[in-house]
């Protein structure tokens, strides 16, 4: 029988299957499911800063409403956010009394100030490891891209000189040279990088002319990014790399282990195939090992890298030159 354990951000796992941070991870019964179900770790739903000063906001405008005096404003934004934080940390203590894999907290703020502190707080909470979830939207026309990818390196810095857990990093690929940030970055002190955040995609509502979201799943398509950048970087990074968004089979995973990954993060395939899928993808992983005659996923992971694949210009290539050529003939 094939060992599937693996390692990521120095905690063993029993598999490479990862819960990232969804409504799947919201609570203590879900959790509990997805480690029966064969889930080797967990990234707790992401606290979002921007949801707390919603929420605040939202107190706000009824408090106006009820006619309160402006003074009561302070005292609703530091009441949300305390009982926002005080519910996730709560969460987080409850997950490491209930369940024997990994937790890793995940927090996304928009503030610089608000990372540090939330991530002190998620430390003492008990937390096995924090994953940063981490995008600043390029749309400020008056910033440099350096000015902004520097923000990255400001944050993440601070992080990792105030706590011990072990910290990974959720990014996109929009960077202006992406192989040369995903190595600086992984040089910081983090543990783990994350290939590639899932983001909100806006659509417009024709009939009601209004801003909607779409694509909120993610595809089997959209492995097709993170499997190239894990195969072109998995050997030229100093820290572990794990691949998200596309992951939604045995083969899946098994594609992106051959790239270099430490393992993979799912969530939409566990929406649209309920957590059974995971137990699916663990026997379809094993299948693929014992045919080969792996005993461990070390004894493939990486081997379609870019340093070591037969061809490596086909991980590179971008454009399709003859495939349209004789595509629907």
């Amino acid at each position: 029988m094939a060992d599937l354990s693996t390692t990521y951000l120095g905690l063993k796992l029993r598999n490479p299957i990862i819960a990232s941070s969804s409504t799947l991870t919201d609570n203590v019964d879900k959790v509990k499911d997805l480690y029966e179900k064969g889930a080797s770790a967990v990234v707790v739903r992401s606290i979002f800063e921007e949801e707390i000063y919603l929420e605040a906001e939202e107190y706000v405008r009824q408090a106006v409403k009820d006619g309160y005096d402006a003074e009561v404003f302070d005292y609703f934004d530091a009441q949300v956010k305390q009982h926002n934080i005080e519910g996730y940390l709560n969460l987080i203590a409850d997950l490491k009394k209930n369940v024997p894999i990994p937790v890793i907290a995940s927090i996304n703020c928009i503030s610089n100030h608000e990372w540090l502190y939330f991530a002190k707080k998620i430390q003492n909470a008990g937390a096995d490891a924090l994953e940063l979830n981490m995008f600043i939207l390029p749309s400020k026309l008056e910033r440099t891209c350096e000015e902004n990818e520097k923000l990255y390196f400001d944050i993440v810095g601070r992080i990792v000189e105030e706590v011990s857990i072990p910290v990974t990093l959720k990014i996109s690929p929009y960077f202006s040279n992406l192989g040369a940030m995903i190595k600086k970055l992984s040089e910081t002190g983090i543990k783990g990088l994350v290939l590639f955040n899932k983001f909100f995609s806006p659509d417009f509502d024709i009939e009601t002319e209004k801003v909607v979201p779409t694509y909120v799943l993610s595809n089997p398509q959209d492995l097709s990014l993170p499997l190239r950048w894990i195969a072109i970087m998995s050997e030229q990074v100093s820290c572990d790399l794990v691949a998200s968004t596309g992951v939604h089979d045995g083969k899946g995973a098994i594609k992106q282990l051959l790239a270099g990954a430490k393992a993979v993060q799912i969530a939409s395939t566990l929406y649209k195939n309920g957590t059974g899928q995971i137990a699916k993808m663990l026997e379809e992983i094993e299948s693929w090992m014992d045919r080969k005659g792996y005993a461990s996923i070390d004894d493939f992971r990486g081997k379609l890298s870019y340093g070591k694949v037969q061809d490596p210009a086909l991980i590179e290539r971008v454009q399709f030159m003859k495939h349209f050529g004789t595509f629907g003939q």
